[in-house]
């Protein structure tokens, strides 16, 4: 194996779930500012995860609702806004062209 392709700087990193508040400790080389108090009194590096085991719809059984239907109508939305800036160009070149 090559050498020193391994990090050197594993250390014990507290890891918390933003969405569930759940946290979990274990041996990493993550970079972060931010420091957390684990239960035996010491503070080690936190690093905020979006998800994990503890929130993952696969670990956890239970599906979450995605708003597809407001992003739906957000995007329909912006489309009919374009369609009409795009006829509003169209009118416009149309009526200069009368005009010559």
């Amino acid at each position: 194996m090559k050498p020193d392709t391994h990090p050197k700087n594993y250390r014990l990193v507290v890891f918390r779930d933003s969405g569930t508040g759940q946290s979990f400790l274990t041996r990493s080389c993550v970079n972060s500012n931010l420091t957390a108090k684990w239960e035996d009194g010491k503070e080690y590096p936190l690093y905020l995860m979006g998800i994990s085991a503890f929130s993952h719809p696969f670990y956890t059984g239970h599906q979450t609702f995605v708003d597809t239907a407001g992003r739906v109508d957000k995007f329909q939305q912006r489309m009919a806004k374009t369609q009409a800036a795009q006829a509003a160009q169209a009118d416009v070149t149309a009526s200069k062209k009368k005009k010559k």
